[in-house]
């Protein structure tokens, strides 16, 4: 994905193929911004829709069809 296609992950809706902390939907909530602001993104936040609860995660493993899938 390029930045611009980064940038659409935000707010975006995910479903964990696996329950995650008995979560499984899931919210993209920030993308977090390198400290170098040449460098690209390489994680967002997600948040869990029920909990609440945040995590980092590198933005690549949204990509994989075994971990997660788009939408709810």
């Amino acid at each position: 994905m390029q930045s611009r296609a980064i940038r659409k992950l935000l707010h975006s809706k995910w479903t964990a193929q696996q329950v995650v902390d008995k979560q499984k939907h899931f919210i993209v909530t920030k993308l977090i911004e390198p400290e170098c602001p040449d460098a690209p993104v390489s994680e967002v936040e997600i948040e869990a829709v029920m909990t609440k609860r945040l995590r980092i995660i590198p933005w690549r493993e949204l990509d994989n069809p075994l971990q997660w899938k788009r939408g709810w």
